[in-house]
């Protein structure tokens, strides 16, 4: 385990929130994360890190495996200029997470700080939800409650929800 997934898993028991996980060969796509899910009984939530054209503004945005992302309409529903795929560099600085591993629990690290939430509306019907701890060759399974009540509170983002 790295050591970044400890300090998310510390944090999750600082917080009480009761998980599950599982380790795994890295999961690069959603296809990988399918087996885990099964093991898991979750669903890991694809996520997409994204920043306005002049980089000032970052959104994580979460949503279903299987929904049709674009770009203009999501830019749309959270009131910003044309969002676009923020580079890498960007996520690690903001998140601590490399491509295949982005996830919102990258959202307790001070330097989140300003990152957005967008978040599927749809994902609240889910009964359990899955992310990676910043590390793809882990997957933690939480329910949704936990972390839309108990989780988002803690870390203090901002959350705008939207439909795909």
């Amino acid at each position: 385990m790295s050591d970044t997934a400890r300090l998310v898993l510390d944090y999750l028991d600082t917080l009480g929130i009761g998980y599950r996980t599982a380790e795994h060969a890295p999961a690069n796509t959603m296809a990988d994360c399918a087996a885990v899910d099964a093991v898991l009984g979750a669903l890991t939530v694809k996520n997409i890190f994204l920043t306005t054209k002049n980089k000032k503004r970052c959104f994580l945005c979460i949503c279903r495996p299987d929904a049709r992302f674009h770009t203009a309409d999501i830019s749309r529903q959270v009131g910003s200029s044309r969002l676009s795929f923020a580079p890498e560099a960007m996520l690690f600085e903001r998140l601590r997470c490399h491509g295949g591993s982005a996830s919102p629990l990258g959202l307790i690290f001070p330097e989140a700080g300003g990152v957005a939430l967008i978040v599927d509306s749809a994902l609240r019907d889910e009964p359990t939800l899955a992310f990676h701890p910043c590390d793809n060759t882990m997957t933690v399974a939480m329910s949704a409650g936990d972390f839309f009540g108990v989780f988002l509170s803690a870390v203090g983002v901002e959350v705008v929800e939207v439909k795909f």
